[in-house]
């Protein structure tokens, strides 16, 4: 980067700055398969292999019910993200969360999950100050329709939104498809671990689309 220009540093969320596997995710699971139940008037099973199909095939299961059943996103959101206790549960690693401080350039909450989720999370874990911005899945709407990581056009609009080329944008990450989109348009990528559990093989392996591998966000302040 020449002198004066700033990187700008793309969060995730869940799984990235705080443990949502386990503050959130087995309820979001069940709120999502009940949500399914009530409204499409399936079984459990059906409802569960619904929810799962439509994660694996458009990266959400939202833009599924949308596109398939016509469910509100507002309604489905709102619905699904009460999660009685959250604050409770939430919990980060302080020493990541420190770094995050002393991390230069723009930092970007970007984050699937709905804005109220999100504010209660960052709430807890007391980081909000540190942030220029929160995008939320309301954030990603495209001519009326919600466009939520990985989708290209999205991560282009928001790109020309922040005055500043792929390369100077880092997407840090725990999923990967999320991190393979924006490497298709030049970004810089980072694979944040912490969070995503103790599978051995998962952990070992860095695909090519994958600039750079943590565990920790601290080492986002050494030169790779």
């Amino acid at each position: 980067m020449r002198p004066g220009e700033r990187r700008v540093w793309l969060f995730d969320l869940d799984d990235t700055l705080h443990d949502a596997s386990g503050a959130a995710m087995r309820e979001l699971r069940q709120a999502m398969g009940e949500y399914i139940e009530r409204h499409l008037a399936l079984s459990t099973e059906e409802s569960n292999a619904l929810r799962r199909r439509y994660w694996l095939r458009y990266g959400a299961t939202l833009l599924g019910l949308v596109r398939h059943h016509g469910v509100q996103p507002a309604h489905f959101l709102h619905e699904t993200h009460r999660l009685p206790g959250l604050e409770q549960r939430v919990r980060g690693h302080p020493h990541d969360l420190a770094a995050l401080a002393r991390l230069p350039g723009r930092r970007i909450v970007l984050t699937n999950a709905p804005a109220a989720y999100a504010a209660r999370v960052l709430g807890v874990l007391g980081i909000g100050h540190l942030f220029d911005a929160v995008l939320s899945i309301e954030d990603m709407a495209m001519f009326g329709h919600l466009r939520p990581k990985p989708d290209t056009r999205m991560l282009r609009a928001l790109l020309a939104r922040l005055g500043v080329p792929a390369a100077r944008c880092t997407l840090v990450e725990d999923t990967l498809v999320h991190q393979k989109a924006a490497r298709r348009l030049g970004m810089r990528t980072v694979w944040m671990q912490r969070w995503i559990g103790a599978d051995s093989g998962r952990l070992r392996r860095r695909p090519a689309y994958v600039d750079r591998r943590i565990r920790r966000l601290g080492e986002l302040l050494r030169r790779p």
